[in-house]
């Protein structure tokens, strides 16, 4: 009980400082259109209008609940209308990305730890593709992927492994590298070979730092798979929801997404938590 207190307090707080927000980003309109119908507002009827108008600047939080409400439990899932429909196109394209880069980071993480030139050469080129913007390297894929007659999920799928394996292979070379001079001194005098060493001390060693990689690479895999959306025009996804509020000005329905697309991570990093406690306390270490 109390470890959800502090929680429930920040977000009243997060809320109210939204809905104080709302009404200081639209009274503008609110008041503009009350001077040109000659009508003078009390405050009260100003707070009403700021967090009931059709395409406010800051949609109220009830307004967004609203939407996510009629786009969930009121529409079909296999509505193009619903956000669950839209939520699972992504979510397609998330989890291959995901499993694309973790498969991808644990491979870079081994050859690293064990190869003193890939550790050399191949580090810095990972360091230093995080530095290109994702928005700038999207389209690029998306372009050279068709060309060559690939589209759909899998362009998507491989943005999100672009976003995804770096935090993989960070934490897999720091986990792979955890056991201690007198573990890996043990391990001789047991006259254990590298491939023992590696599944026996390394690998295990590693788990803890595994999972928190994962987390950090699904929320980036999620970021990629809507980012991907974006430049190919999709008509479906949490992307096409975010860029068809964009063309009309319906912020409410960008907002709706956003916050979609936030709990759909926080439930995907969820899973990776449990399966994390789950793993981590059968091998002994929770």
């Amino acid at each position: 009980m109390r470890s959800i207190v502090p929680v429930l307090t920040m977000i009243a707080a997060l809320i109210a400082i939204w809905y104080g927000s709302a009404v200081a980003l639209n009274s503008a309109w609110a008041l503009d259109k009350a001077k040109r119908a000659d009508v003078t507002l009390s405050t009260s009827e100003l707070i009403a209008d700021t967090w009931s108008q059709e395409k406010p600047r800051l949609p109220a939080p009830h307004q967004v609940g609203a939407e996510i409400w009629k786009t969930t439990v009121e529409k079909k899932i296999t509505s193009k209308r619903s956000l669950i429909y839209h939520s699972w196109i992504t979510m397609q394209a998330t989890l291959l990305g995901f499993g694309l880069g973790t498969l991808l980071g644990f491979a870079l993480a081994v050859g690293i730890v064990y190869s003193g030139v890939m550790d050399r050469t191949v580090m810095p080129w990972v360091i230093a593709s995080q530095t290109i913007p994702i928005l700038a390297i999207a389209p690029m894929i998306i372009v050279v992927l068709n060309s060559i007659g690939i589209s759909g999920l899998l362009p998507k799928a491989i943005i999100s492994m672009y976003l995804s394996f770096f935090p993989i292979v960070v934490g897999m070379v720091k986990g792979l590298r955890s056991p201690d001079a007198m573990q890996l001194d043990q391990m001789k005098t047991w006259s254990a070979s590298g491939t023992q060493e590696f599944w026996k001390l390394r690998l295990p060693s590693s788990m803890p730092y595994l999972f928190t990689s994962m987390k950090i690479g699904m929320a980036a895999s999620l970021v990629g798979a809507i980012v991907g959306e974006l430049p190919t025009g999709a008509v479906a996804g949490l992307g096409a929801r975010l860029l068809a509020g964009s063309y009309y000005g319906q912020t409410i329905q960008i907002w709706s997404a956003l916050l979609m697309a936030a709990a759909l991570a926080a439930s995907m990093v969820g899973i990776i938590g449990l399966l994390q406690k789950v793993s981590l306390k059968r091998m002994g270490m929770a």
